[in-house]
């Protein structure tokens, strides 16, 4: 440790600024290189701050495709072919391949004679009636498994390739788009309002351009009507002021028994005021919430448990839980509530 102390003792006095100006333009220039501070390793950098600007030569120019693209053909064409390594001279190497075995003959004792009718019959066979064949002897080796399975499962020939065919994926059967939804918004909310006894099932269904207005007045004449049963909401871009509206209809209406709300963009908050409100509804029977644009998160779960273990007239509650808590006490609640409401209708 000494010695290397005194080693830079010698370093002490040294006069920086007298070594500065005895460097040439060249090595001044070079030491501004080696103190420029770089990070070659960080990949969120552009390359050109990543390293040093090494260029000496100054720029030619935009960049000339036509002209860069004839340059290279002019270089290719310039640029001589290499000689082979090994010169091929067509010389064939080594002896063919001859089987010691070409046809093997079937032993006496594993011979099989059948009547002349199957002989007959299995001669004059297609390839496709010899796939079935197989199949149905349990031949499944010699065939693929959709050849195998459509011949088990078909009383017909189903086979239209035989067995040694190249196995093709199935064909696409088009599922054409469910129709739009016919109902008229304006017209169903104009016999909630009426309290219209016709009115039993409210279907609004992926009927996007439902103004929120809109919205929340069915959910304001729902309040009144005593012969709506089923509410289905999903797929309405329905927010927290439509939940809003919704929690306080639970809390008035005692005739509604179906609520469906999924698919929606209802918040925690949102969905926590409608969990709330069951407290105050005894009719409502099933409740659907899952599918919104995000988490609920834990409290919100933890709440649907509480409400479902306090509130016996729900006995279906449509919502994947996140959490193991809540769903196995969501799970024993409506266990209960269902052996509740049989109970109820023995006596």
């Amino acid at each position: 440790m000494t010695s290397y102390r005194q080693e830079l003792e010698k370093y002490r006095d040294i006069d920086e600024d007298k070594i500065l100006r005895e460097l040439s333009a060249e090595e001044l220039e070079q030491l501004d290189m080696e103190l420029l501070e770089m990070d070659p390793e960080n990949v969120l950098l552009p390359a050109g701050l990543r390293q040093r600007d090494q260029t000496q030569k100054s720029p030619t120019g935009p960049l000339d495709r036509e002209a860069l693209l004839q340059h290279l053909e002019k270089q290719a064409l310039e640029a001589g072919e290499r000689d082979d390594l090994v010169p091929f001279t067509g010389e064939k190497k080594g002896k063919p391949f001859v089987p010691k075995n070409p046809t093997r003959e079937i032993p006496r004792e594993e011979q099989i004679t059948l009547e002349p009718e199957l002989e007959e019959a299995l001669a004059n066979a297609t390839e496709a009636e010899m796939c079935d064949i197989a199949a149905i002897l349990g031949m499944y080796t010699l065939m693929s498994n959709k050849q195998y399975y459509d011949a088990i499962c078909s009383g017909t020939i189903s086979n239209t390739e035989g067995i040694n065919s190249v196995v093709k994926p199935d064909t696409y059967k088009p599922v054409p788009d469910e129709p739009p939804n016919p109902t008229n918004v304006e017209e169903t909310l104009r016999q909630i309002q009426a309290n219209d006894g016709a009115l039993e099932d409210v279907n609004l269904n992926n009927i996007k351009d439902i103004p929120i207005s809109t919205l929340k007045a069915i959910c304001e004449a729902m309040k009144t009507n005593t012969h709506v049963k089923k509410l289905s909401l999903v797929a309405t871009r329905s927010n927290d002021p439509v939940a809003t509206a919704v929690a306080e209809m639970l809390m008035e209406n005692k005739t509604l028994q179906s609520l469906n709300i999924e698919s929606n963009f209802i918040t925690s908050a949102g969905m926590m005021s409608i969990i709330k409100a069951m407290y105050h509804n005894t009719t409502l029977s099933e409740l659907k919430v899952d599918n919104q644009c995000q988490r609920l998160g834990d409290t919100v779960e933890m709440e649907m448990a509480t409400m479902l273990e306090q509130c016996p007239s729900v006995v279906r509650f449509g919502y994947h839980f996140t959490q193991q808590g809540p769903r196995a006490r969501a799970a024993i609640a409506i266990t209960n509530n269902n052996e509740l409401r049989r109970k109820q209708k023995k006596t």
